[in-house]
């Protein structure tokens, strides 16, 4: 059966919902490797045109709330920035590139792939083994901005409470919310727009105005397992 093409859009910044899960049966991803999949997102992050809304790292399967960039966005200057991350500094850049250079770092089907396919080969060298990490192709949901923003951002942050991993989403730190409490957003890796950059909400404060309505009762129940 042929695959059902994504419904992906590049001439405006949009948000998609990323889920992939892993081929291997049981909950395979340890510590170590979800701090590096977390690592390579932040790395991907700055070269694609992205912005991280949030994120989730389980054991067998991961969440990234993504704002993709169009390709017109940043200027040279940016790009060679992103092209020196990338491919190192002796790497040479050229002027010419920048075409093809924009139509793959707006991509999010390439900063899916790139993720995947990085922490694939570590993963199989960390444990001598071969073939495919990953199941089915990832799945992607556009997401508007606004309250539809701010309920999936809280549905992805609260799996941990789901699966009975953690007694408060806080806690977790393979996750948006864990990352932006334990760390207080180190790097600025995370975006704060939070699905509230349109509501006169100060940057300072929305924060804690996400947290205060992702534990609102009915967001979340205890021991339903990962999803």
């Amino acid at each position: 059966m042929p695959r059902i093409p994504r419904l992906l859009v590049s001439e405006t910044s949009t948000v998609y919902h990323v889920m992939s899960r892993t081929a291997l049966s049981g909950l395979p991803f340890t510590a170590t490797d979800k701090d590096r999949l977390q690592s390579l997102i932040f790395r991907y992050s700055r070269i694609y045109f992205t912005e991280i809304l949030g994120f989730c790292l389980m054991d067998n399967h991961f969440h990234i709330l993504v704002r993709m960039l169009p390709r017109d966005h940043g200027d040279e200057s940016s790009l060679r920035q992103r092209f020196r991350l990338a491919y190192g500094d002796k790497a040479a850049f050229s002027a010419g590139k920048m075409p093809e250079l924009r139509k793959k770092w707006s991509s999010l089907s390439e900063f899916v792939k790139e993720i995947k396919q990085t922490f694939s080969r570590y993963y199989n060298k960390q444990n001598n083994r071969k073939g495919y990490l990953w199941g089915d192709r990832f799945k992607s949901v556009i997401v508007q901005d606004g309250r539809t923003m701010v309920h999936c951002l809280a549905y992805i942050d609260l799996n941990p409470i789901r699966a009975n991993m953690v007694q408060r989403p806080e806690d977790y730190r393979w996750s948006s919310m864990g990352y932006h409490v334990q760390t207080n957003n180190r790097d600025g890796a995370l975006s704060m727009d939070l699905g509230m950059a349109d509501w006169g909400i100060k940057l300072r404060e929305r924060f804690q105005k996400y947290q205060e309505s992702s534990m609102k009762p009915g967001h979340w129940t205890r021991g339903k397992g990962p999803h």
